[in-house]
């Protein structure tokens, strides 16, 4: 079964189950006859509203990720903790309207009522739907193209141990080579992954090298850090036992997940909203501002309003970033070039925008196109991303998380004006997709502001 499917599937339960669980519990409070009402409350408005709310609080826990090695069991617990916590909140709202308006307390008593018949509906709800999933998978039905990369005896017994357990979703379609490519079982070498990756439309790559072949993980994973595949590492026994590997297991399969997501799906979510809120709040406010900033470039120079270059985002994917024009018409008409901070290219206006970092501002509409965050790496030009690959062996990992408008980088180093400057910058790009948080996120926000606030733009 496809993400996308998996995710329609469970939203169309979690539909029909939490409004069951409104139907019921309407029944009980309203129907019933146990609490008498003056002016029953109505049916239909509070369905509504009650599902976005449960959609939000199951967004946020995470309830709708795709689903890997876990047990029914784990997503009973997942279930559990979401609804747990939706109905302390909503307990917590209830108290203070009560409160306020000196009700009776048996509102909080059916508050609790509310939860068992929301954390069985819910729950039952999506135990089916997962015992489809995996009655389906036990048939061959939804397994995920998956390729092994190695060609020796661990290779073999991972493929064994995964045949043997259709339920982990995975379909073997063959084996990369690590050196060797004249191996008749091998579908090609390392160097071949993407082109083979797209023409086998693979989704799933699991790693099983020798110990000898250690040295080449590096380049595994740089080869597919532009593909849109899950990567998980089959770790030494000596890595399960020394601790030096967290893996997860089911059906005594070890793996290890490869580039998994720092940010929990709550903060992920969160970071999302903000990006939207801020940057059409930004947007709409300074909106004069920028009328004013057009009309100045306009009257300066010749040349469009806008600058709108090439960049590459999340995954190696390319997007039209768009500024304001700080620099001369065609000031790059001879190749790509770095700009120094008293570079001749730069206008009159330009270096009042830059300075305040105006010339920036547009770059809000990449963030409303999920093209960009506010805060992340910043996206380099195909031109000079070509040419860090080939330097530095862990470039792929910045391509890994969404570009941003300023970033920790930003904040702790000064305007690149090299490929020096940027390769310093790695460090802190890294730095920042390691310890990728809200909290991060906040602090470079509040420090971008002081750094424009003093004027000590670029």
């Amino acid at each position: 079964m496809s993400k996308t499917k998996e995710k329609i599937f469970l939203f169309l339960s979690d539909l029909l189950f939490i409004n069951l669980a409104w139907i019921f519990y309407y029944y009980v409070r309203v129907e019933s006859g146990w609490i008498i009402y003056a002016n029953p409350p109505s049916f239909l408005i509070p369905l509504i509203v009650v599902y976005l709310y449960w959609l939000i609080i199951f967004s946020f826990a995470g309830l709708y990720q795709h689903w890997f090695v876990r047990s029914r069991f784990d997503e009973f617990a997942s279930v559990f903790k979401a609804v747990s916590f939706g109905c302390f909140f909503l307990f917590f709202i209830i108290f203070i309207d009560d409160f306020i308006n000196n009700a009776p307390i048996i509102s909080r008593f059916l508050i609790l009522i509310y939860w068992l018949i929301m954390v069985f509906s819910v729950s039952s709800g999506r135990i089916i739907i997962r015992s489809i999933q995996r009655n389906l998978l036990e048939k061959g039905i939804g397994l995920r193209n998956t390729l092994i990369v190695g060609s020796g005896d661990k290779a073999e017994e991972l493929k064994t141990m995964v045949n043997k357990y259709p339920q982990l979703g995975y379909r073997i379609t063959g084996f990369v080579s690590i050196n060797d490519d004249s191996d008749k079982h091998s579908l090609g070498k390392t160097e071949n992954l993407p082109d083979i990756i797209r023409s086998m439309d693979v989704s799933e790559i699991l790693i099983a090298l020798e110990t000898n072949e250690k040295d080449r993980l590096i380049d595994i994973l740089r080869y597919c850090s532009e593909e849109k595949v899950s990567m998980k590492i089959l770790p030494d026994m000596y890595e399960i036992v020394s601790g030096m590997a967290k893996t997860n297991q089911i059906y005594g399969i070890p793996l290890i997940e490869v580039m998994p997501d720092i940010m929990s799906p709550a903060g992920k979510l969160t970071k999302r909203i903000l990006d939207v809120g801020i940057s059409s709040f930004t947007l709409i406010i300074l909106f004069p501002l920028l009328i004013l900033v057009a009309l100045s470039i306009k009257i300066d120079t010749k040349g469009p309003v806008f600058y709108k270059q090439i960049r590459v985002g999340r995954r190696g994917k390319e997007f039209q970033m768009y500024k304001f024009r700080s620099m001369i018409a065609n000031s790059e008409e001879y190749g790509p070039e770095w700009a120094g901070e008293d570079d001749p290219r730069i206008t009159g206006t330009g270096k009042v925008i830059r300075k305040t970092y105006l010339d920036e501002v547009p770059q809000m509409i990449n963030v409303l196109k999920n093209e960009m965050s506010l805060i992340g790496p910043r996206p380099e030009r195909p031109y000079f991303v070509e040419q860090l690959k080939r330097e530095i062996p862990y470039y792929y990992k910045r391509l890994s998380v969404k570009p941003g408008i300023t970033g920790w980088a930003q904040i702790k180093h000064k305007y690149d004006s090299s490929l020096e400057d940027v390769k310093t910058k790695l460090q802190y790009d890294f730095y920042y997709i390691e310890n990728m948080s809200l909290k991060l996120d906040f602090k470079i926000m509040i420090n971008t502001i002081i750094v424009i606030t003093l004027m000590k733009g670029h």
